[in-house]
C-alpha cells in the first residue's frame, strides 16, 4: 500500500470514527436535518431526468406557487442561485424602479458579499474583523449608508437629511449575522413608514427566517407588508438557492417583462426545486414548528441554567429554532452590543464543545439552528456538554 493510499484510508477511519450533534444546519437550510430520506430520493429522481435545461421547468413554478401561497405578498417571483444573488438582484431592481441610486442597511447586517453590502457587516466578517469593504471601491461603499439596527430615530434622521436619494431599505427582520437579534416591531413599523412616505421599497432579507420561525417568513408573524422579500436557505431542501419576490408592479421591470436585467444558467435548477418542493411540502405540517418550538425552549433554558450553574455570564436570544449565546453581562440588541461579547471566551466554549462531539459555528456572531431530527437525547446531551464547557472556560 502507498504512503497516499493509507493516508486515504486513515483519513476515512477518523471520518468514521467522528460524530457531532449539529447546530450548524449548513447555516440554517437543513431544518429538516441532513439526508432527510424524502428530499434523498426526490433528488435521486430528479437527477435521472436532468440537473439543468436552461428553460423554466414544471418543478420551478411548483415551487413558486408553494411559496407565493405562504407568503402573500409575493406577486411574482424569480430564483436565482444564493441568497446574495437575490439580495444583489432586489437592490438592483429597487434602484430602477426608484430611479435612485443610495441603499440603506444597518450596522451587523449581512446580507451577502455583493459589493456595496459588505459594510459594516457582521457575520463571519465581525469575528475576522476584516476592514469595511475590501477589494470594493469607495464609490460604490459612498451608495450604502448605514444606521445601527433597532435605532428608530437614528433612521428618521437619516431620512430627514436624504430621503429623497434613497432607493431602498434592506433590513433582516430578526437579525442573524450579528448573532440573534429580533428587530423590534415598533422599529420594523417606523421603517415601512418612512420608505412609504419617501417613496423607497423596503426589502425585507427573509433568507435565514423564511420557513424557519414559521410557515412564510418573519412578516408573517410581524403582519408588516415589504415591497421586496429575498429567500435562500431553506427553500432549496439543502441545495444552493435563491429568490426574490414582491409586487407586481416592481418585478414585472425585471427582464424579460422589463429592462432591468437579470439571469443564471442554473437558476432554478429542476435539483433545487425539487428538493425545496419537498421540504415545504413536510414543513406545511404545522405540527413540526410546534415541535421545533418546544426543542427550542429546552434547549434555551437547559443552556441558561448551564451557564448559571458555571458562573459565566451569558445573554440568549432566540427567536423560534434559531438562538445564539452571547459571552456578555448586557442585553444584545444591536451590533454594538453584540460586539462587546467575550469573542475569546466563546472561541474556548466552540472549541470545548466540539472536543465534546457538539457542532456551533466558530463564529460569536451566528446562530443555533436547531432541526427537526434534533431528538431529545441530542438536546439533553448538549446542555451536558455546556454544562463541562462552561464549567472549563470561567
Amino acid at each position: 500500500m502507498t504512503h497516499g493510499a493509507r493516508k486515504t484510508e486513515r483519513s476515512q477511519e477518523l471520518f468514521a470514527e467522528a460524530h457531532y450533534i449539529d447546530y450548524v444546519c449548513a447555516y440554517g437550510p437543513l431544518i429538516l436535518g441532513h439526508a432527510y430520506p424524502a428530499v434523498a430520493d426526490v433528488l435521486a429522481a430528479a437527477a435521472s431526468r436532468g440537473t439543468a435545461y436552461g428553460a423554466t421547468s414544471e418543478l420551478e413554478i411548483e415551487l413558486a406557487s408553494v411559496i407565493e401561497e405562504a407568503f402573500p405578498w409575493i406577486e411574482l417571483l424569480r430564483f436565482v442561485n444564493s441568497g446574495t444573488e437575490a439580495t444583489m438582484s432586489a437592490l438592483r431592481l429597487a434602484r430602477a424602479y426608484t430611479g435612485r441610486s443610495k441603499i440603506v442597511k444597518f450596522e451587523g447586517g449581512y446580507h451577502g458579499h455583493a459589493d456595496g453590502l459588505l459594510v459594516q457587516a457582521g457575520s463571519g466578517q465581525a469575528t475576522l474583523s476584516l476592514p469595511d469593504s475590501p477589494g470594493v471601491p469607495p464609490s460604490f461603499a459612498a451608495e450604502t449608508l448605514i444606521v445601527p439596527y433597532n435605532d428608530a430615530p437614528a433612521v428618521d434622521s437619516l431620512f430627514d437629511r436624504c430621503g429623497e436619494q434613497i432607493a431602498a431599505v434592506i433590513v433582516e427582520p430578526i437579525a442573524g449575522n450579528m448573532g440573534v437579534v429580533p428587530a423590534s416591531p415598533s422599529f420594523l413599523e417606523r421603517l415601512r413608514q418612512l420608505t412609504s412616505q419617501y417613496g423607497a421599497l423596503l426589502i425585507f432579507d427573509e433568507v435565514i427566517t423564511g420557513f424557519r420561525l414559521c410557515y412564510g417568513g418573519a412578516q408573517t408573524i410581524l403582519r408588516i407588508q415589504p415591497d421586496l422579500t429575498c429567500l435562500g436557505k431553506i427553500i432549496g431542501g439543502g441545495l444552493p438557492v435563491g429568490a426574490y419576490g414582491g409586487r407586481r408592479e416592481i418585478m414585472e421591470m425585471v427582464a424579460p417583462l422589463g429592462p432591468v436585467y437579470q439571469a443564471g444558467t442554473l437558476a432554478g435548477n429542476p435539483l433545487a426545486m425539487a428538493a425545496g418542493i419537498v421540504t415545504l411540502k413536510a414543513l406545511e405540517d404545522r405540527s413540526v414548528y410546534e415541535q421545533l418550538e418546544v426543542k427550542s425552549i429546552y434547549l434555551e433554558d437547559g443552556l441558561r441554567r448551564a451557564a448559571g450553574e458555571a458562573g459565566v455570564p451569558i445573554r440568549l436570544n432566540r427567536a423560534g429554532s434559531m438562538l445564539t449565546m452571547f459571552f456578555t453581562n448586557e442585553n444584545v440588541t444591536d451590533f454594538a452590543t453584540a460586539k462587546r461579547s467575550d469573542t475569546q471566551r466563546y472561541a474556548a466554549y466552540f472549541h470545548g464543545m466540539h472536543d465534546r462531539g457538539i457542532f456551533l459555528a466558530p463564529s460569536q456572531f451566528e446562530a443555533m439552528f436547531v432541526s427537526a431530527a434534533h431528538s431529545d437525547e441530542d438536546i439533553s446531551a448538549t446542555i451536558r456538554a455546556a454544562g463541562q464547557a462552561l464549567s472549563s472556560i470561567r
